[in-house]
């Protein structure tokens, strides 16, 4: 037997040995008591929210001067602006826009590695920018003023997406939105920005009007888009402003979003709220996502050195070259049971430098996908921790189902996402999920054929997520809501 038989012959019997002391170690189980899919609840925005916008003018606190102050916000998921619709209807439409979320997101990276930088003057765009919000699919929104006065408006939140912008009239076309469509005319702080200005030349797809200022267009996967006027404006959060926030004025904005006004981006690019506002908050955020099952405490949101928790366990953020609106972590490998689960291992994962591969911490897709093998390796190994529950039917993108009708609670295998210095312990309702409202429970997590890994909302839940760019780092803080 030559030397490279017996290596592989070593390896496959290290293999087995480890296979076999993967499932003799006791499992580590946790208590899942089932409940029903959400009912979403009716918006409780304050009616001072409103009034504020006319005469409270005087108690705004101008965030251009007092870098230190943090703001809170308060977030609502989408389904609350579809409370006509059933439970069952409802996360029916999460799934399919999350399908349509990560193809986005996928195509967004996929592209970024041969995109150029396009921009005109005059005509129309000569390329488009895929983002990484897909039609209708901002999954959590919150209410913000803007312009001077502020106008209230319902805004989308997306830490794939980096420009911000909102539906303004006069409209060439506008998609339907709860509130009035913002009119810039009637506001004292909006301005346009000049073309070939430090401004313009960030934005991806830009070009001049005959005006000779800047115009942007942002388009998405599904071949939606907004594009208008590039401006300055006033952004108002609880009667603390921020001055001179770039945005997109959008005229013509084509495509099924759902509900809000326009899109606040959270990203990493150079456009993104937090980048454009680094100093006033030290370049800190963080959400936690309640389980929307439980109405006890609204999602929230924080800007400002008060985002940051002294509990959180931190994992660094990693740079990808070719894309820079994504929030790229290092996943070394998952936990079933108590066990790492074998065949999970960290270049499954890895962020090459040509930017293939990876994993994004991402607010806007609902359930995790894996790349392929670590997602079979740990859909396996769950099926045999949970070989005691009785399987069910797969549902839509699910493949690992129970039936769990007539329980009260059940036994469930423990999940662990393990980051570089940080470990994040799944509680059982971020991974086992009802999809009826007969008792089917599916294991909420999917494979994927591309190279990019998402963590998404539905694991996030009752994590405070931090994200410290002055530390280039992500943190996890549990039971963050509180």
């Amino acid at each position: 037997m030559d030397a490279k038989s017996r290596n592989a012959l070593l390896f496959s019997l290290s293999l087995l040995l480890s296979i076999s002391a993967t499932f003799s170690a006791p499992l580590r189980y946790q208590t899942l008591t089932p409940g029903r899919l959400p009912t979403p609840s009716a918006l409780s925005w304050q009616d001072t929210d409103t009034a504020a916008e006319f005469n409270d003018a005087e108690l705004e606190t101008d965030l251009t001067t007092n870098n230190t102050l943090p703001v809170h916000l308060q977030l609502h998921h989408l389904d609350a602006l579809s409370s006509d619709a059933t439970p069952e209807q409802l996360f029916d439409l999460r799934l399919q826009r999350d399908v349509q979320r990560v193809q986005t997101l996928f195509s967004l990276a996929a592209a970024a590695v041969t995109r150029n930088r396009t921009r005109g003057v005059g005509g129309g765009f000569s390329s488009s920018v895929i983002s990484g919000l897909a039609q209708g699919s901002g999954e959590y929104f919150t209410r913000l003023g803007v312009g001077t006065p502020p106008r209230y408006l319902y805004m989308v939140l997306d830490t794939g997406s980096d420009v911000v912008w909102v539906q303004c009239a006069p409209c060439a076309k506008c998609y339907s939105q709860t509130d009035p469509v913002f009119d810039p005319s009637k506001s004292q702080s909006y301005s346009v920005v000049p073309c070939g200005s430090p401004l313009c030349r960030r934005l991806d797809s830009s070009r001049c009007n005959r005006k000779r200022t800047c115009m942007y267009q942002v388009s998405y996967g599904d071949g939606s888009f907004t594009t208008g006027d590039f401006s300055t404006e006033t952004l108002t959060f609880r009667k603390s402003k921020v001055a001179s926030v770039a945005i997109g004025c959008g005229h013509d904005n084509e495509g099924l979003f759902v509900g809000a006004a326009g899109l606040l981006g959270l990203g990493r690019g150079r456009l993104s709220f937090p980048t454009q506002t680094g100093r006033r908050f030290n370049r800190k955020f963080s959400y936690c996502l309640v389980d929307r099952s439980s109405s006890s405490k609204p999602s929230s949101m924080v800007f400002g050195d008060s985002a940051v928790s002294r509990a959180a366990r931190f994992t660094p953020l990693l740079t990808n070259p070719k894309l820079d609106t994504f929030y790229y972590v290092e996943l070394l490998g998952i936990s079933v049971g108590g066990t790492r689960v074998p065949g999970i291992i960290p270049s499954l994962f890895k962020l090459d430098p040509a930017g293939n591969g990876g994993v994004i911490v991402d607010s806007g897709t609902s359930v995790t996908r894996l790349t392929r093998p670590a997602y079979i390796a740990m859909r396996d190994a769950f099926r045999t921790g949970a070989s005691s529950l009785r399987r069910a039917p797969d549902f839509s993108l699910f493949d690992t189902c129970f039936d769990l009708s007539g329980k009260t609670e059940v036994k469930v295998p423990t999940v662990v996402l393990h980051f570089r210095g940080a470990d994040v312990s799944l509680p059982a309702t971020n991974y086992l999920i009802p999809v009826d409202d007969s008792g089917t429970f599916c294991f909420a997590f999917a494979g994927t054929i591309s190279g990019l890994s998402i963590i998404g909302n539905i694991q996030q839940q009752g994590f405070r997520v931090i994200y410290d760019l002055a530390g280039s780092r992500v943190g996890f803080t549990p039971r963050g809501c509180m």
